[in-house]
């Protein structure tokens, strides 16, 4: 039994120097960041980190504390780690307790010194290797994975970004973001353990620019013949304008078979001051100007087909052609789309690998309009069973409860929204039975509303006969009193001509009433017309 619990122990042992081994680098921030890493002294960066706990949670990490800040901080590794040499994790968690609408919350994993900074000047120009984490501002919404290659050709480094690269999730919950590198140029991107991104490094389709540059490049020196013609087709010089095409007709001409209706009233207006109006005993004159009896529908014209002038509705003109154009046809001199020929490109490299720098620091440098971004757990590791035993262990947890806050949260303020906007709808229909026009049905109206709010569940159904009550009343006001437009005795038949004017009128009796409906209540202090 001794032995077999020493043989546990021996195991235990060697696990986790094992484990040590493929760690390379490993922040939990557990302890207080100051002394071990290194705030940019640029005048640029004036956001205040603070060693804070996230949220709901006795883990610490490292706070963005101020708005609209650019921040800066690195910590120098103990040892390189080279990037060429089997897998590597780049892992770290990141929680955005303010949410993210303009700012960064990426990492930086810098090559050595010797390519020209320091840690005390640390900023936007430190290179680094890999830029990797999420970024969103505007239209931009993505997590960024970012590689900085050096061209053999010519010993410059170039920015390659990923493209279509995954979206930043939208809530204040902590995230883990990991990025794979293996040796055979496979890079994934997790986000929460999911992978989101899958592809080859050295792809021509997944970089931008891509890492291996295209043989072949557009002169840049050729330049387009004059005698170039790009157009595919052209107006036919032959054709011309036909001789009855009249390019001043409009669209439409008056109807000079219309009738006015038999008894329209040319010299009545359609409205007139109300006779049963008077003056408010608080009107001044000086102060409000003569006062002027609102106007209402004119009652002779209740009676009438129309009132005011009479004007032929309008039908569309047959000689309308609009403007001429001649016909297109294809262009015998068309040559295609010109382009420069193509050369051989100076800058082509061939590679079975990624040439990458060596990580010699982790950094944090952006710009953000929030605060409450707090940074934890930062991996840096050569096996992915690592990496994933470490998202289990300080991410899942702490996800886990968040997101069971956030669902409780959420139903209580279901709940607390919806009585609001309950409260909201009942005192604006109390107040909507008390309006004069509703007064004959203000009893029946009272009674439904109260059984709607002390029912739930006979809510909806009350509510739909609450809005037929006041829509048949209303509209009984609005078109109860007009008569339709009696048709002229002297046309047995009706025309089309006939036919149109009698839609002419309708429209223009219910645009009449669609305007008095959807006018504003007049104001008691009319004042007269100079």
């Amino acid at each position: 039994m001794k032995f077999l619990l020493l043989l546990l122990a021996i195991a235990c042992v060697v696990s986790r120097l094992h484990a040590s081994e493929d760690v390379k680098f490993y922040e939990s921030f557990d302890e207080d960041f100051k002394g071990r890493w290194t705030v940019s002294g640029n005048s640029d960066y004036t956001g205040v980190w603070k060693h804070e706990k996230s949220e709901g949670h006795d883990d610490y990490g490292l706070l963005v504390s101020q708005k609209a800040r650019k921040y800066a901080i690195v910590k120098e590794l103990d040892e390189l780690v080279d990037l060429r040499e089997g897998t590597i994790v780049l892992q770290y968690e990141v929680r955005l307790q303010e949410g993210l609408e303009c700012g960064g919350a990426y990492l930086k994993f810098l090559r050595p010194q010797e390519s020209g900074w320091t840690a005390k000047e640390f900023d936007n120009e430190s290179p680094y290797t890999i830029m990797f984490g999420p970024d969103k501002c505007g239209a931009t919404n993505k997590v960024h994975f970012i590689l900085k290659h050096k061209n053999p050709k010519t010993g410059n480094f170039v920015e390659h970004h990923l493209q279509l690269p995954p979206s930043v999730p939208f809530d204040k919950l902590s995230h883990v973001y990991t990025a794979i590198l293996k040796p055979d140029n496979e890079l994934r991107i997790l986000v929460d353990g999911e992978e989101k991104k899958k592809t080859n490094i050295l792809s021509q389709d997944d970089f931008e620019p891509s890492i291996v540059p295209s043989k072949t490049i557009p002169d840049p020196h050729d330049v387009k013949p004059e005698d170039w013609d790009e157009r595919a087709k052209i107006p036919d010089p032959d054709a011309t304008k036909p001789d009855d095409w009249d390019e001043d007709a409009p669209m439409e001409i008056d109807d000079e078979d219309a009738v006015k209706p038999e008894g329209w009233l040319d010299d009545e207006p359609a409205e007139v001051h109300d006779p049963e109006a008077s003056k408010p005993e608080d009107w001044d004159d000086e102060e409000d100007g003569e006062w002027e009896a609102p106007k209402v529908d004119n009652p002779r014209c209740e009676e009438a087909p129309g009132c005011g002038e009479w004007k032929r509705p309008k039908k569309r003109n047959p000689n309308y052609h609009g403007k001429w154009y001649a016909p297109l046809i294809d262009n015998p001199n068309y040559k295609g789309i010109w382009k420069p020929r193509e050369i051989d490109n100076p800058e082509y490299f061939e590679l079975d690998k990624p040439n990458y720098e060596p990580i010699a620091a982790v950094g944090i440098e952006i710009w953000t309009m929030q605060d409450g971004i707090l940074f934890d757990n930062i991996l840096i590791s050569t096996s992915e069973k690592v990496a994933e035993s470490y998202r289990k262990s300080t991410w899942k947890p702490k996800f886990d409860a968040e997101k069971e806050k956030q669902k409780a949260e959420e139903a209580a303020s279901s709940d607390d929204g919806l009585k609001g906007v309950q409260k909201i709808v009942f005192d604006n229909l109390y107040k909507v039975a008390d309006l004069p026009f509703l007064a004959a049905h203000k009893s029946k109206l009272l009674d439904l509303i109260e059984k709607a709010e002390k029912q739930p569940n006979l809510t909806v159904g009350i509510l739909v006969s609450i809005a037929v009550i006041i829509l048949s009343v209303f509209f009984r006001l609005i078109f109860g009193g007009r008569k339709p437009i009696p048709k002229a005795k002297s046309e047995p038949k009706k025309t089309d001509a006939s036919e149109t004017q009698e839609k002419q009128e309708t429209t223009d009796v219910k645009d009449e009433h669609n305007g008095d409906a959807g006018a504003a209540p007049r104001r008691r202090n009319t004042r007269r017309d100079d």
